[in-house]
C-alpha cells in the first residue's frame, strides 16, 4: 500500500485515524503498531515476518547491551563484570553484523530483484537505535511495543525520514491528537500528495518516453531535457514521500524530522547534499563519518573519510555498479568543491569569499552539474549509461530524430517551468503565509481531490524510493 493509492487515501487512512482518535491514549502505540503492520503486509505480507523478526531480535539484544547497571550491581566480581562487557561487545558485533548482512544479502547477493519493502530505511534507523544504545546515549527501551511501534510506523516505515528513538522517545510515551495537529498535519499530507501526483508523476512521463524512444537516436538537448526530467522526479517524489509521512505524523501527535531543506536552491554539490535527504546524511555523518575521525585528522583522511562515505551511501541504494559510480562521482566532486571553495574562503576579497560574491553563478553551477549526476543513479545499465552521458555531451549518433527536443518542450514545457517554480522556496512561502486562511484551505481541499481524480484515472504509480 502506497500513500499516493485509493486504497490508502479513502479507505486505510480514514478508518485508522477514526479508530486511533478514539481509543484512550494508553491504547494508541497498539492501534499505530497493529495499524502499521497491516499497511506493511497489504504491500509486502511475505517479508512482514523479517519485519518482525528484526524488532524482537534487536530488541533482545538492545536489552542485554543496555542492562550494563544491573550486570554491574549483579556481579560484584570484577573479573565477571569484564566477561559482561566482553559478551556485550560481541553481542553489538553480532547484532551489526545481522542487520547489515540482510541488506548485502538482498541488494548485493540477489541484486536488488527481490527487496523486501522498507528495508534499507527500517534497517538504518534500527542500527542507529542499536549504536545509541551501546554508546550509552539512550537507554535501551524496555517496552517491546514502544519499540516496535517506533521502528515499524507506517508513516515514515518504507521511505523515511530516518527517525533517531531520542527524537520520538518521549512522543511514544505520551502524546495528543489535537484538532490542530491533525489540520495541520493534513495539509502538509496534501502538499506532499500534490508534489507526487500533479508534479513527479507528471514530469516523469517525459523521462519515460525518453526510455521508451531509446537513448541512441536522441539530441544533446533532448538529453539534457531528460536529466532534467528525471531531476525533478527523483526530488518530487520523495520530497512530496516525506511531506506526507511529516503530515501523517502530526495527525498522530509525532514531529517527524525534516528531511529536505530547498536542496536546488544549493550554492554546491555539497551543500546540496546537505539539504537533500536530511536524515540519510546526518545517519552516515554521525555513525560512519565522525567515528571513522571526520575532518578532524588532516585533509588526506578527510578525503578518505569522504570517500567511505559516499561509497556507503551508493551501496544503500543498491548493488549495481551504477550506484557505486554515482557515488563515487559525488564523492570526487566535493573533493575538488573543498579545495576550490577552500581556497577562495581563504583568500577573501573584501573580507568575503569569491564564493559567496558570485551569487548566481554557484547555483546555476548547481543545477548544472546535478542533472548528471542523477543520470549515473537513474540508468543502471552500464553501457546505456555511456550512451546517454555520452549524447549529453555532444556524442553525435548516427541517426537523430529531428526536432526531438522541441517535440518534448512543446508538450512538457510549461510542467518544466512549475516544476522549477516549485523548487524554489516560493511556493513554501506563499503557503506557510496564507497557511490559516480560508483560501489556503479551499485550495488545498481542491489539490486532494484532483490528485485523487488523477489517481483513479491514471492509477498509482509508486514511489521511486520503495525499491530502496
Amino acid at each position: 500500500m502506497v500513500f499516493s493509492s485509493i486504497e490508502f487515501l479513502l479507505y486505510f487512512l480514514p478508518i485508522f485515524f477514526i479508530i486511533y482518535a478514539l481509543v484512550p491514549n494508553r491504547l494508541k502505540n497498539l492501534v499505530l503498531l497493529v495499524g502499521s503492520l497491516i499497511f506493511y503486509a497489504y504491500g509486502e505480507s511475505r517479508f512482514l515476518l523479517l519485519l518482525v523478526v528484526s524488532v524482537l531480535v534487536n530488541y533482545m539484544a538492545a536489552r542485554f547491551i543496555g542492562a550494563e547497571n544491573y550486570y554491574k550491581e549483579k556481579y560484584k566480581d570484577e573479573e565477571k563484570y569484564d566477561t559482561y562487557l566482553e559478551w556485550r561487545k560481541g553481542v553489538m558485533l553480532f547484532i551489526v553484523t545481522i542487520n547489515v548482512g540482510i541488506l548485502l544479502l538482498f541488494k548485493v547477493v540477489m541484486g536488488g530483484e527481490t527487496l523486501p519493502l522498507g528495508v534499507s530505511f527500517y534497517t538504518f534507523q534500527i542500527l542507529s537505535y542499536m549504536i545509541d544504545v551501546y554508546r550509552r546515549d539512550i537507554p535501551a527501551e524496555t517496552s517491546l511495543l514502544k519499540l516496535g511501534t517506533y521502528i515499524a510506523m507506517f508513516p515514515q516505515l518504507v521511505s523515511g525520514p530516518i527517525v533517531n528513538y531520542d527524537e520520538v522517545s518521549e512522543t511514544l510515551n505520551s502524546r495528543k491528537m489535537t484538532w490542530k495537529s491533525v489540520q495541520n498535519g493534513l495539509k502538509v499530507f496534501t502538499l506532499g500528495l500534490a508534489s507526487k501526483v500533479l508534479i513527479a508523476d507528471r514530469v516523469g512521463f517525459l523521462w519515460n518516453d525518453i526510455q521508451m524512444q531509446g537513448y541512441e537516436s536522441m539530441s544533446t538537448a533532448l538529453a539534457w531535457l531528460g536529466a532534467i526530467a528525471f531531476s525533478f522526479k527523483i526530488y518530487f517524489d520523495f520530497y512530496g514521500y516525506s511531506l506526507m509521512a511529516i503530515g501523517l505524523g502530526s495527525m498522530m501527535g509525532f514531529k517527524l524530522p525534516e528531511n529536505f531543506r530547498n536542496p536546488y536552491m544549493a550554492d554546491s554539490v555539497r551543500d546540496f547534499y546537505r539539504r537533500w535527504h536530511i536524515t540519510l546524511s546526518r545517519w552516515f555523518c554521525n555513525y560512519v563519518y565522525i567515528p571513522l575521525g571526520g575532518s578532524r585528522n588532516g585533509e588526506f583522511c578527510t578525503i578518505r573519510n569522504l570517500l567511505v562515505v559516499w561509497a556507503l551511501t551508493g551501496l544503500w541504494h543498491g548493488g549495481n555498479g551504477n550506484f557505486l559510480l554515482w557515488g563515487i562521482m559525488l564523492w570526487a566532486v566535493i573533493v575538488v568543491e573543498r579545495q576550490v571553495i577552500g581556497f577562495l574562503d581563504r583568500h577573501p576579497i573584501n573580507g568575503e569569499s569569491l564564493w559567496k560574491q558570485l551569487n548566481l553563478i554557484p547555483r546555476l553551477y548547481v543545477w548544472a552539474i546535478i542533472p548528471v549526476t542523477w543520470m549515473f543513479f537513474a540508468i543502471t545499465d552500464i553501457e546505456q549509461l555511456k550512451i546517454y552521458v555520452g549524447r549529453m555531451f555532444g556524442s553525435t549518433p548516427e541517426y537523430v530524430v529531428a526536432g526531438d527536443w522541441r517535440n518534448a518542450l512543446a508538450t512538457y514545457g510549461s510542467l518544466l517551468v512549475v516544476a522549477a517554480l516549485a523548487s524554489t522556496p516560493i511556493l513554501k512561502r506563499i503557503y506557510h503565509r496564507w497557511r490559516d486562511h480560508m483560501v489556503m484551505n479551499v485550495v488545498l481541499a481542491a489539490l486532494f481531490w484532483i490528485c485523487v481524480w488523477r489517481i483513479m484515472v491514471e492509477g498509482n504509480n509508486p514511489f521511486m524510493y520503495f525499491k530502496f
